[in-house]
C-alpha cells in the first residue's frame, strides 16, 4: 500500500486518458531514441505544480539484456531520468524556468524501494518545490508500480546554454560511413 504522503492520489488521474503522447512530449523534451523515458503524460495541475506521466517498461529496453542477464531490472538512474524528463516537460511547457533547454542539475534524498522490471508501468509524479527563473527548478518526485512506491526523491533542473548544444541536424544517430 502506498504511503499517505503521495504527491497525488491515484484516484486524481486517469492512466487511460493521455494528455500528451510521445509526439507531444518531443515538442518539449530533446531526448530521443533509447533515452526517451516517458510514454505519456496523463495529468497536469499548474496551480499545484503537479504533473503525472508514465513509462511502459518493455523487454526491448536497451538495458534489459545486460542489467542483469536472466533478471532484467530497470536501472535506478533511468528511473531518475524518467522523473527528470517529466519535470523538464512540465517546466518547459509552462515556461517555469524561462529556459529554452533544461538539463539535469542534481538529485537529493533518492531512495529505490522496489525493483522495476519489463512489463511494469512506472507511474511518475513530480511536484514543484521551488523555482528560481533562469537558475534552477527543484521538484519532488515519486515512482509507483501498481500500488507500490518504488522510487522517490528530489530532482533539480538547470538551464543549459543552448549556444553550446549541437544543432538539431546533428542529433540523428550515425548510420556509419556513407
Amino acid at each position: 500500500m502506498p504511503p499517505r504522503d503521495l504527491i497525488i492520489q491515484p484516484n486524481e488521474y486517469d492512466l487511460e486518458t493521455s494528455l500528451a503522447d510521445i509526439d507531444e512530449i518531443r515538442r518539449w523534451n530533446m531526448q530521443r531514441f533509447e533515452m526517451e523515458q516517458l510514454t505519456a503524460i496523463v495529468h497536469e495541475d499548474v496551480p499545484r505544480g503537479v504533473c503525472v506521466g508514465y513509462k511502459d517498461v518493455s523487454s526491448d529496453e536497451f538495458w534489459a539484456r545486460g542489467h542483469f542477464p536472466s533478471m532484467p531490472l530497470m536501472p535506478g538512474v533511468l528511473m531518475c531520468e524518467a522523473a527528470a524528463q517529466l519535470s523538464s516537460y512540465f517546466a518547459s511547457k509552462h515556461n517555469l524556468l524561462e529556459a529554452e533547454v533544461i538539463g539535469f542539475g542534481g538529485l537529493e534524498e533518492v531512495r529505490f524501494r522496489e525493483p522495476v522490471v519489463p512489463g511494469d508501468r512506472l507511474v511518475i509524479a513530480v511536484e514543484r518545490i521551488r523555482v528560481r527563473p533562469k537558475a534552477m527548478i527543484v521538484c519532488r518526485f515519486q515512482g509507483l508500480v501498481r500500488d507500490s512506491l518504488v522510487v522517490d526523491g528530489k530532482i533539480k533542473g538547470v538551464p543549459l546554454p543552448v549556444e553550446s548544444l549541437p544543432t538539431a541536424g546533428n542529433q540523428q544517430p550515425s548510420t556509419g560511413p556513407s
